[in-house]
């Protein structure tokens, strides 16, 4: 059960009926990041996943699901997908394009699908955690069902 306004995350997971939970955590807006949120949940932040979202050489949108203490690599990002190269976006087209802002990023319920690709250290856990849509919110998800959910692949990408 939810608390608190849902996101479009939480709306899409109900709908769905896939199994998750729901974990809160204090916000300090000076620290809007997955290895903040994996100490606020008292959690290892390995298994908090941060949700990045990437421009193609072909201009395309793909969005990437990393370990919170690990960046992505742009080479292997761009290899996963299959092109020359990819470049983060700039965080003022964060919301228009997903309809999330930063430091609540989630891969589930954007705007429109992108091809996502999850790093496979999430199939280290049982659950790992993926931002809710809101600061402060995390879901706790299995990656099989959060792959499944949002049509992701799992790849080496850190």
């Amino acid at each position: 059960m939810t608390t608190g306004p849902k996101t479009n995350a939480i709306r899409t997971l109900e709908s769905r009926a896939v199994p998750h939970g729901l974990r809160s955590y204090p916000v300090d807006e000076d620290h809007l990041d997955a290895v903040s949120a994996a100490a606020g949940l008292g959690v290892e932040p390995e298994r908090v996943f941060k949700t990045l979202v990437t421009r193609g050489a072909d201009q395309g949108i793909r969005v990437y699901c990393v370990p919170g203490p690990c960046e992505l690599d742009l080479k292997k990002a761009a290899i996963a997908a299959g092109i020359k190269r990819i470049e983060m976006v700039r965080v003022a087209e964060l919301l228009e394009l997903t309809g999330y802002i930063r430091g609540a990023c989630s891969p589930i319920g954007m705007r429109r699908s992108f091809p996502t690709w999850i790093d496979e250290s999430a199939l280290l856990f049982e659950r790992i955690l993926v931002s809710a849509g809101q600061r402060g919110m995390q879901i706790e998800i299995a990656p099989a069902a959060l792959a499944a959910l949002i049509g992701g692949h799992f790849a080496d990408v850190v």
